[in-house]
């Protein structure tokens, strides 16, 4: 407890609360067409490969945009790029609420989701700007906590869809953006950590092995949990007959697991370091995604393994994100935003490979077991690159240097 209070006292508690807020709102407007999948795919019949691109569609959207908005922070502030965001978002969800009646027109509405999906580095890197790096993996736990934004999404957007439609859910949720709008205007303060670099050295991590690297690793824990969390109430409505709303309800078991462990995460690693937790981490999805193909038949073994793995993917993320400003302290938005537009680009592998898996081999198993071997690659990498990390800008296991 003393020193969660020192860690309070180290940075300024209103922009990481702010940060959080921020990034939760936009977070559920993100997978807002993966919570209402199953009443989209209704309306315009569509098939198991349509559904999965139709939901990666607004998770590669957003990959694409994080980089644009993370180095548009570095020249206006991260307040200011977290601003003219959800501005930018509120209009979207308007013209989604009053403009959508074809699939074409879910796909273009994908694309507008995706300025949602950008707000992670910016979010992380106002969250965490006023904390020393002792508590940076703490900072960026909490406010990539955000992400229980799919937990709101998954909850709430299915019965208002029951019961208003499901494309009035878009100007509902215009309206719930003024929240952190406001927030953000009068409880953020910009971080005194000012990057002011050159456009050359902000792109220079792209040319990194450490940042791919760190990319790929991110494509498993954060790429699976916006993936499988955009596309399980499409697997549980199609695999287990369960009602839309239900299908809800049991994806927000999961998807809460894997926000509240970040958080957890985070702390861990800045105790026995990120590369010990991302090792336990990569092991886990790897078995519970496997066991998730097999356990088809029974939706309680099912749900409790979903639950587990989204646990695993949520640790993952905040120990990769404790080890992002240990390595690039003086580009952190940059770095971060780079590596979440590669690791949610993996996100939109999953639908589309759980759609494909289905449609032309009647089973989702395959879909399960190329993400498995993914993760089981990537934790090899892990333990080939940490010998060299280790020997130049962290401790044994990924902690924090104390000098």
């Amino acid at each position: 407890m003393s020193d969660f209070k020192s860690f309070l006292k180290s940075g300024h508690t209103p922009t990481l609360f702010a940060a959080f807020f921020y990034f939760d709102f936009c977070f559920a407007v993100w997978v807002l067409n993966g919570a209402m999948a199953p009443f989209i795919s209704e309306t315009f019949n569509l098939t198991p490969a349509q559904k999965g691109f139709m939901i990666s569609v607004p998770i590669l959207a957003g990959a694409l945009m994080r980089f644009p908005l993370g180095v548009l922070a570095q020249y206006i502030g991260r307040k200011n790029a977290a601003l003219v965001e959800m501005s930018l978002i509120m209009m979207a969800l308007i013209g989604g609420y009053f403009f959508i009646s074809s699939y074409d027109h879910v796909l273009a509405m994908g694309v507008l989701l995706g300025i949602a999906g950008a707000s992670f580095g910016v979010a992380l890197s106002l969250g965490s700007g006023w904390y020393p790096p002792r508590y940076k993996g703490l900072a960026m736990g909490i406010a990539g906590a955000g992400n229980s934004g799919t937990v709101l999404a998954v909850l709430f957007a299915p019965p208002l869809a029951m019961k208003f439609g499901w494309q009035a859910v878009y100007g509902l949720a215009a309206i719930c953006m003024l929240a952190p709008f406001l927030v953000m205007i009068f409880l953020a303060k910009e971080p005194p950590d000012i990057e002011r670099q050159s456009f050359r050295q902000h792109i220079a991590c792209l040319f990194e092995k450490d940042g791919w690297a760190f990319s790929l690793i991110y494509v498993v824990t954060f790429g699976g949990f916006i993936g499988l969390a955009s596309f399980l109430p499409t697997y549980f409505y199609d695999q287990f007959k369960v009602t839309k709303v239900e299908a809800g309800q049991l994806t927000m078991l999961a998807a809460l697991m894997g926000s509240a462990v970040r958080v957890v995460g985070g702390y861990v690693s800045d105790r026995i370091g990120g590369i010990n937790t991302l090792s336990a981490v990569l092991v886990v999805v790897a078995v519970c995604l496997v066991l998730c193909g097999l356990a088809g038949g029974s939706l309680v073994a099912t749900t409790l393994l979903f639950m587990l793995c989204f646990a695993a993917f949520g640790a993952g993320n905040g120990a990769l994100f404790q080890l992002v400003p240990l390595r690039w302290p003086l580009a952190t938005a940059v770095a971060g935003s780079m590596i979440g537009e590669i690791g949610a680009l993996g996100g939109g592998f999953i639908p589309n490979a759980m759609g494909m898996s289905k449609q032309y081999l009647g089973t989702y198993f395959w879909g399960f077991a190329a993400f498995a071997a993914m993760a089981l690659a990537m934790l090899v990498m892990l333990r080939v690159m940490q010998i060299r990390w280790t020997r130049t800008w962290a401790e044994k296991g990924g902690r924090a240097r104390t000098a």
